[in-house]
């Protein structure tokens, strides 16, 4: 009895120690997930951020998913989404959100490169978009009616607009409404004559990859990256990441990383401008 006391009491032991030791092993390689919703101009920001920080932590994975500024906010506010993306600044009414701005971009109005027009005043864009200026004949251009593309509810591109020049999205009477800036760029190249508004670094970099798009001046100053960065561009707007509540854990750890120097080259690389550190 006494030998069968010890063999069991052995056993217990090498139990408990393969016990210890697949479940450190488990704890190891426990994957820990970190769910990133809304614009889809942040959006492959944040993905090239993720795929950085997951580079760093093994066990992490980043999952960045669009839908649009409003669904960011909306998804952080629920508990949805561990972290929203918007590109803006929040509302009156999402104050009780917290907002962290990790780099700057603007808004342009962008032509295809076919169309003779290369500039237009803000009134001349307000009476295009509302459908006072029909053909692109009035505005110094060919003789073909224009083709007027709006973004859909719910995105901070619009919003903005609307907000700058003034309007009601009622006011607006669109031939095309699409949802992210891809779609805006490719309507456009596909449409000698349509007009579009999208994100300046996005714009600026298909431009540069031989996108047959152009980006028109407002208010006298070009839609550059580099007038953005230095503040002298009229539409320009913060891209945020944001949460309900004072981040913790995983999130904190993701969001300061994003607003640290170590992303600033892919913040650069994706055509926006990082923000003072």
């Amino acid at each position: 009895m006494k030998k069968l006391g010890i063999v069991f009491l052995v056993l217990l032991l090498v139990s408990g120690a393969v016990w210890g030791f697949m479940k450190s092993l488990t704890d190891r390689t426990k994957v820990e997930k970190l769910v990133l919703t809304g614009s889809s101009t942040v959006a492959p920001l944040a993905a090239e951020i993720g795929k950085r920080f997951e580079s760093f932590h093994g066990n992490v994975r980043i999952d960045v998913q669009t839908g649009g500024s409003s669904r960011g906010v909306s998804d952080a506010r629920a508990g949805l989404a561990d972290i929203g993306m918007a590109s803006r600044a929040l509302k009156d009414d999402e104050k009780d959100l917290l907002q962290f701005t990790i780099a700057l971009d603007g808004i342009s109005v962008i032509l295809n490169k076919a169309n003779p027009v290369e500039a237009l005043n803000k009134q001349q864009i307000i009476d295009i978009f509302t459908g006072k200026i029909v053909n692109w004949k009035d505005v110094g251009g060919n003789d073909t009616p224009i083709t007027v593309i709006n973004k859909a509810e719910g995105r901070s591109t619009l919003e903005l607009f609307l907000h700058y020049f003034d309007l009601k999205n009622t006011d607006v009477k669109p031939q095309v409404v699409i949802g992210d800036n891809q779609q805006g760029i490719k309507t456009v190249v596909g449409n000698p004559d349509a007009i579009a508004y999208v994100s300046v670094g996005t714009a600026e970099y298909e431009a540069s990859q031989g996108a047959t798009i152009k980006l028109l001046p407002l208010e006298g100053i070009a839609a550059s990256v580099e007038n953005v960065r230095n503040r002298s561009f009229p539409l320009s707007r913060p891209l945020n990441l944001v949460t309900h509540a004072e981040p913790i854990g995983l999130a904190k750890t993701f969001i300061e990383f994003a607003s640290s120097p170590q992303v600033n080259d892919l913040i650069e690389a994706q055509y926006f401008v990082p923000v003072p550190r």
